[in-house]
């Protein structure tokens, strides 16, 4: 595999809050600059793992993929690259940018190719646990990712890592094409670009697949023709975004973890499982075969809503005897469209056998999803039971929820005389981010819980991208900040200046919130010397509490400004002792860093005549 992004001098330690740097004459203009250009810009890391949208014709005269020929291609072409946008961005040459879109934020890229380009039919666990180590290292660095993948397996893989992922809370997009990206009438084209910008611009906490003009979770879709570009379809669950002339997010449609825990990967899958597909006539000897040792899962495929021979008896109690030594089988439908259940003789027969329902789930789905569920060792097998049975990456449909919301934007409609759909689509999102931030200005989670009940999206933004996290978190209301996070809110959400909640949290020195927000994912942003700006800053006015709570959120107190300066200089320059004494006495402070000029802090002491500081730094 190619070098890692992490150590191509990518900082994790990085912040994007608006304050003037004290102590350091051309901080303050030069931190304002770069804040409003790196606002307006987003990163994003595409994983190339083979496929056809990467390949070149070879000598042969056929399409393969080559080593590192991906991004030399890609640096060539004005569609995919604008070298002009980097001529001054000497820390970002090594990225790739996207040409501008109107109305979005500039798109920079990385590829992270890997070592072995792979057709996806030889694709692996292995190959799927590599893929999720690249999303989960580089996991900080990044706001979205982009996974280039052959289209024969995409959906298994879409699958398996939306099971894989857990807590996500950043966009992961895999997409690839049926043309290479490099050859005429190509698919790849817009696939690749339109990803790009979607994973750089929306934050969707899913696994989803991007083809011809369609986002759709990934553990939702297959694959339905080998030469159409129209290739992948979500049968049972519509797109979470529709691609023209505008780009149509159906933001109720997003799956969001409702948890308080940080972004982690599954990296143990259990193989001994399969797919089962029932036939007429099928014969003893081949199911008996499929459930023998050391078969531990089966997905078995039946006819219509889940129907099974009544009149097979053998099969049946060989299903009945996997079921009691502890392998779990999982009925889903043949038919790509609707779902299985026991309404009929011939389907409630399975369930008295102890197989259990797949729902809607397509069978890409119940396998990963039963071979990721198989390999937590701590689970009970009743509990890996329920958990089949349970909607936990949106792989199968749950019951509808209150259509409260509705009812409440209707009758505003009809007071206003509204009456399209889009007027009233567009109503809800001017009316719901209004009254949830009313609420949580005022600190009033009953209110808020009330508005949710009408039906409201807590992760609903105003017209400044601004979400009810993030005033919850510059008022320090730490238990409406924890509701909203159980409820789907987004750590990784930027406003129009490019804040995030815990930019906001810092600003207000909310320390518990800071931890709250730490333990579900959130990090530092933006470049790292920023952050030294913030810090320098901080120090020279002698907010000790400000530097406490960037400590808390995971910054490096030694972390350099844009003219060399430590917070230990900004606080000894402005006699700041207060803050000398609290840098002094931090761990891990480097007392030898020097500033531009060539000081460090005992020279700077010295120069202030700063007897108590002199005395400290000469034990240093």
């Amino acid at each position: 595999m190619s070098e890692s992004p992490i150590k191509n001098g990518i900082s994790s330690n990085e912040c994007e809050k608006d304050e003037d740097g004290q102590g350091c004459p051309e901080a303050g203009e030069k931190f304002r600059m770069n804040n409003q250009t790196e606002s307006f810009e987003s990163r994003v890391l595409v994983i190339y793992t083979g496929g056809t949208i990467g390949m070149i014709i070879n000598k042969e005269g056929v399409l393969a993929p080559k080593a590192n020929e991906f991004e030399n291609k890609i640096r060539q072409n004005p569609l995919m690259h604008d070298p002009e946008y980097l001529q001054t961005r000497t820390d970002k040459m090594d990225y790739l940018a996207l040409p501008a879109v109107k109305n979005n934020k500039r798109v920079l890229y990385k590829v992270l190719e890997h070592e072995s380009l792979l057709d996806s039919s030889n694709m692996t666990v292995s190959d799927w646990i590599n893929i999720a180590t690249d999303v989960f290292d580089c996991y900080a660095y990044f706001d979205g990712f982009v996974i280039l993948h052959g289209t024969d397996t995409l959906c298994y893989s879409a699958s398996a890592l939306s099971f894989m992922f857990e807590n996500l809370g950043k966009t992961v997009i895999i997409t690839g094409s049926q043309i290479s990206i490099f050859q005429p009438r190509s698919d790849g084209v817009d696939n690749f670009i339109t990803s790009l910008i979607l994973a750089g611009n929306y934050v969707i906490p899913e696994v989803t697949v991007y083809f011809h003009n369609k986002l759709m979770r990934g553990n939702r879709t297959i694959k339905t023709s080998t030469h159409e570009f129209d290739a992948f379809i979500s049968p049972n669950c519509l797109p979470l975004v529709q691609v023209g002339i505008e780009i149509d997010v159906d933001r109720s449609a997003i799956f969001r973890p409702y948890t308080i825990d940080s972004f982690k990967i599954a990296k143990d899958l259990d193989k001994n499982v399969g797919i089962l597909r029932i036939f007429p006539d099928i014969t003893y000897a081949t199911v008996k075969s499929f459930l023998d040792p050391p078969m531990n899962g089966v997905i078995l495929q039946t006819y219509g809503s889940g129907n099974f021979p009544s009149n097979r008896t053998d099969l049946l109690q060989l299903l009945k005897s996997a079921n009691e030594r502890g392998v779990i089988i999982v009925n889903c439908s043949q038919c790509s469209r609707g779902t299985t259940s026991n309404i009929y003789e011939t389907g409630m027969i399975l369930t008295n056998c102890g197989v259990l329902t797949g729902f809607d789930m397509t069978p890409e789905a119940a396998l990963t999803k039963l071979s990721y569920v198989l390999s937590k060792a701590d689970w009970s097998l009743e509990k890996k039971k329920e958990i089949m049975l349970t909607n936990i990456r949106g792989e199968l449909t749950s019951e509808k929820s209150s259509d409260k919301g509705y009812d409440l934007v209707g009758a505003v409609a009809r007071l206003l005389n509204l009456t399209s759909e889009k007027d009233k689509d567009d109503l809800s999102h001017l009316l719901f981010p209004a009254m949830l931030q009313a609420a949580v200005m005022k600190g009033d989670l009953q209110r808020v819980e009330e508005i949710k009940g009408y039906g409201a999206d807590l992760s609903m933004k105003d017209a400044d991208n601004r979400s009810a996290l993030h005033i919850a978190c510059c008022e320090g209301h730490y238990d409406i900040v924890k509701y909203l996070l159980l409820n789907g809110a987004s750590v990784h959400e930027k406003d129009r200046h490019g804040v995030t909640p815990l930019d906001e949290a810092i600003t207000a020195d909310a320390c518990d919130i800071i931890t709250l927000l730490i333990s579900t994912g959130a990090h530092l942003t933006k470049d790292s010397t920023l952050l030294g700006d913030l810090l320098t800053s901080a120090a020279g006015r002698g907010l000790v509490k400000r530097l406490e709570s960037f400590s808390l959120a995971g910054a490096d107190l030694n972390r350099p400004n844009s003219i060399g300066m430590t917070a230990l200089h900004a606080a000894l320059l402005n006699n700041q002792n207060e803050v000398v004494q609290y840098l002094l006495s931090a761990k891990n402070i480097n007392v030898k860093v020097k500033d531009r000029l060539g000081r460090t802090a005992l020279d700077l002491a010295l120069q202030m005549k700063n007897k108590v500081a002199v005395d400290v730094l000469k034990t240093r």
